[in-house]
């Protein structure tokens, strides 16, 4: 199963723990697999570093490990769905990556529900879907 978890939801589950938490560990440990794109793992170093105040070193090390968990994607198409061109880049990977599901926070792609065959659904629904 190929899930791209939007960065929201990363910091989730980085910061937070609980259900965005699950949904990480269970690509973890390989029940699921990630994808992501080099921009969603850059724009995730910056809001850490800038909103967050991690340390570089800190960073760095999250980024180690978001690569070890993801299947990093290249997209070569871009889209304009969405106002918000991060959530375009979301939708970018997705596509290109043949997920079968986004998992996020945001209002906005949550409102689309389905883009290109793609389910988009929060963390809890798809803890539900996953676990059924």
């Amino acid at each position: 199963m190929l899930i791209l978890l939007d960065t929201n939801v990363i910091l989730s589950a980085l910061l937070f723990g609980g259900v965005p938490r699950q949904v990480l560990e269970l690509a973890i440990s390989k029940r699921v697999e990630l994808v992501t794109s080099p921009v969603l793992l850059s724009e995730l170093s910056d809001i850490l570093r800038k909103k967050f105040k991690f340390s570089s070193q800190m960073v760095k090390k999250i980024d180690r490990e978001m690569r070890k968990v993801h299947r990093i994607v290249e997209p070569d198409i871009q889209v304009r769905r969405v106002r918000d061109p991060a959530d375009n880049r979301v939708l970018e990977a997705a596509h290109f990556g043949m997920c079968e599901y986004i998992v996020t926070g945001d209002k906005d792609l949550l409102d689309i529900k389905t883009w290109q065959k793609i389910r988009i659904m929060t963390p809890a629904s798809f803890l539900t879907l996953f676990q059924n």
